[in-house]
């Protein structure tokens, strides 16, 4: 009785700080999924599967929680693929300016704090 109080409180706590934690100092994003400019079937930008493991901001942690918090699913895809294509081909926003990236056939997805 006493172990499910203790468990009912502190659980919420520990996922509060974590939630703070990630929101100010980002995330480390590990997934392994279909990736790359939404561009046509044979070209260099070809969505294909390959692990990446990007660092992405505490501004993007939020707003991840923030698309969950409102329901997630389909709007947390585009916002992660949004981030990884800031990340990995727009090189923080230097180039390949308008074009779509492609996340899709995620295998798996692990987030870790810093």
């Amino acid at each position: 009785m006493i172990d499910e109080a203790v468990r009912a409180r502190w659980q919420p706590l520990v996922r509060a700080r974590q939630r703070a934690r990630a929101e100010a100092d980002g995330v480390v994003f590990h997934t392994r999924a279909r990736f790359g400019f939404a561009a046509p079937a044979g070209s260099s930008d070809d969505p294909r599967v390959w692990p990446i493991t990007p660092y992405l901001s505490g501004e993007v942690a939020r707003e991840l929680f923030a698309a969950k918090d409102a329901g997630g699913g389909e709007q947390q895809t585009v916002l992660l693929a949004r981030a990884l294509g800031h990340a990995y081909f727009r090189d923080g926003g230097l180039r390949a300016h308008g074009l779509g990236i492609a996340f899709t056939e995620v295998e798996f997805a692990e987030f870790s704090i810093g």
